[in-house]
């Protein structure tokens, strides 16, 4: 047959696939690539779609997540939410279309992004059961909820609707349900519904998510605060690390007439002086049409960007957990495994990416009831949205896997890999557009500034691990130390009186010098809404001893009245300082203190330093950081023991430019 009759042929069979065609013959893309993961992909795309439904009203969410075995292979799951509601209009498109969406083109921070999570759910429930979703939504006002059965038409990407009806749904002012049918497979552990609902508790603490299993067993994650995420802002494309066709593209699609407008108008953080200066940085005119650009100017225009130095994106585009509210919680979430140690959590600064801004928050649990001869659970959160599977391909593992945790404590054959012991290790990527690897979102691309950021937050938090090791480790020999010595020295000197006939002699000067360490700690109960404070100070020195004492205290809850002892001076960022009167040998200071309009986790030990004494002398506190009187310092950074400081300087940390940290 002639090559032109063959190429003829083929050209008659060729013709459009339709999205939703294609991805019901790669339905494994999207993750429905096994009977456990199908069903938590499932449960996942519907949450997802309801918490960004109620933040984007400013609701707070209430979740219910129930899943009902039909037979051996097939459920029905059903997830209701209190969210705003979906106009009848648009329902069709939002269960029944695949790439139907309104957050795509939006640069801020969202769980969904590509409108095919919900809708790829119903389709592949329909492939597998034969059977249509049912959705019910109520908007505010609404007298009763539209309520449609409704199937996928893959080959057109079109949504069927089977029946429609409103229903009365007056337990609920307005709120989404889905229920559909989808083959599967239901079980427990690290990979199951519970686990990725666990999971989503601990970083949506405002949230409460209720699951019913298939066997009727009920799970309640409470809510851990009444405070609302920050609602995120779109914004533009921000130039730093744009590529050159999303550029060409972006200058195709102007509105704009001159360079300069299009750069000050079109791009976040370019200012009119700035954009002057990329021109000047370009050599290019200010007044160029963005329309004449050819290929060699676009590159130019790009180079001349990146010679410019451009303020980083604005944060209101993103929605960090915060500090606080990570570390709530985790608490909230981990009560039973009694954790003796939360390092504080580390948010950086934010940072971009092609053009997305993205930032890295990272806690460190240590501890308690955690297994110690198993390697670090690694809780990964990308917008909030946890990650159960593909951990070694993605960047939150590289990351963990590259930092040397023998330095903070943890045990790491090698110096490399998952290190082990008794911890939870948590990172959240949050940005405009996460870098997943696929459309499945089970895990965060290799970006090198990505990778930079995490390990930079690890790092920090590993020192406050190491910092609360080093401490735990001197407090508890200096313990048995002082045991011992208290039941040794006694029974030497009862002895010895005996047998030369004279008294016991007074023991403590002895033990004074024996010890020779001011001894601090540290006691805070809670008792109707108040947190009481007991720090005692031990002085087993043979001198009297004076010295001042500080702390940071949550803004605003010290109560003054409560204090035994008044503070010498308060800073306006709450740092207190107490100037102790002296303390006989062997004598005991009592310093006590109330703290008002805090929950009960937001306070549960005393972060102290100490100044005007021999920091080697004292145990329970560290020297004061020469950096007290500058704002936002990170005090749990200080190094308080000298084995700990030995240490750094062995192999010392590197900031983004690659100067040494000096951590002192």
């Amino acid at each position: 047959m002639p090559s032109t009759a063959i190429a003829n042929k083929l050209a008659k069979s060729q013709k459009e696939i339709s999205v939703s065609e294609f991805f019901e013959k790669n339905r494994q893309i999207l993750g429905f690539d096994s009977p456990i993961k199908s069903l938590i992909m499932g449960v996942k795309e519907a949450v997802d779609n309801a918490l960004d439904a109620c933040e984007e009203a400013q609701i707070l969410p209430d979740i219910v997540v129930k899943i009902d075995r039909v037979d051996q292979k097939e459920f029905r799951v059903t997830v209701e939410d209190n969210g705003p509601g979906i106009v009848p209009s648009s329902m069709p498109n939002v269960f029944g279309r695949l790439l139907y969406g309104s957050r795509f083109h939006a640069v801020r921070q969202s769980r969904g992004q590509q409108g095919i999570g919900i809708s790829a759910t119903i389709m592949f429930g329909q492939i597998t059961t034969g059977k249509a979703a049912t959705a019910r939504s109520k908007v505010e006002g609404a007298e009763a909820a539209k309520e449609i059965d409704i199937i996928i038409d893959t080959k057109k990407n079109a949504p069927v609707i089977l029946r429609e009806s409103y229903t009365p749904w007056d337990e609920k002012p307005h709120g989404t349900r889905v229920e559909y049918y989808m083959n599967g497979r239901y079980v427990t552990g690290k990979q199951s519904v519970l686990e990725y609902l666990r999971q989503t508790a601990i970083v949506n603490p405002h949230a409460t998510v209720t699951f019913i299993d298939p066997d009727g067993k009920r799970y309640v994650f409470e809510r851990a605060t009444e405070q609302m995420p920050p609602p995120t802002k779109e914004i533009k494309p921000h130039p730093d690390g744009i590529e050159l066709g999303t550029l060409m593209n972006m200058i195709k699609s102007t509105k704009e007439k001159s360079l300069v407008k299009f750069l000050q108008n079109d791009f976040n953080r370019v200012s009119e002086r700035v954009a002057k200066e990329i021109c000047a940085a370009a050599a290019m005119p200010e007044t160029t049409r963005p329309s004449n650009l050819s290929l060699e100017s676009s590159k130019q225009l790009l180079e001349g960007i990146g010679k410019v130095k451009i303020m980083a994106p604005q944060v209101d585009c993103l929605s960090p957990i915060g500090e606080s509210l990570i570390r709530k919680g985790l608490k909230h979430v981990l009560l039973d495994l009694k954790p003796e140690f939360y390092a504080p959590p580390v948010t950086r600064e934010p940072k971009v990416h092609s053009g997305n801004p993205f930032l890295i928050e990272v806690g460190i649990v240590y501890g308690g009831d955690l297994p110690g001869d198993q390697q670090v659970q690694i809780l990964r959160f990308a917008n909030r949205v946890p990650l159960l599977y593909q951990q070694g391909a993605c960047v939150v593992t590289k990351a963990i896997e590259s930092t040397d945790w023998r330095r903070y404590g943890l045990e790491q054959r090698g110096g490399s890999g998952i290190p082990f012991g008794p911890a939870i290790i948590l990172v959240h990527v949050a940005s405009t557009k996460i870098p997943f690897t696929s459309e499945a979102k089970e895990a965060i691309s290799s970006i090198p500034s990505i990778q930079e950021e995490i390990e930079l937050a690890l790092k920090a938090c590993g020192r406050s691990l190491r910092t609360h090791l080093n401490k735990k480790e001197r407090k508890g020999k200096t313990r048995a130390k002082f045991e011992i010595v208290q039941v040794i020295i006694p029974l030497i000197a009862e002895k010895t009186s005996q047998i030369v006939g004279k008294p016991v002699p007074d023991l403590r000067g002895t033990i004074t010098k024996i010890m020779n360490v001011v001894w601090i700690d540290d006691a805070v109960t809670y008792e109707k809404g108040r947190h009481k404070v007991k720090v005692s100070i031990y002085n087993y020195t043979p001198k009297q001893q004076k010295f001042k004492l500080h702390t940071v205290l949550p803004k605003g809850a010290l109560d003054l009245g409560t204090c035994s002892i008044k503070p010498s001076e308060i800073k306006e960022d709450d740092k207190i300082t107490w100037e102790l009167p002296k303390i006989v040998s062997t004598g005991i200071l009592d310093l006590t203190f109330d703290l008002n309009g805090l929950d009960q986790e937001a306070f549960e030990e005393t972060e102290m330093y100490i100044s005007g004494i021999n920091p080697v002398d004292v145990m329970g506190a560290d020297p004061l950081p020469g950096d007290w009187d500058l704002q936002g310092v990170n005090f749990t950074e200080t190094e308080a023991v000298p084995e700990a400081k030995e240490e750094e300087e062995e192999e010392p940390d590197y900031d983004e430019e690659g100067e040494e940290l000096n951590e002192e």
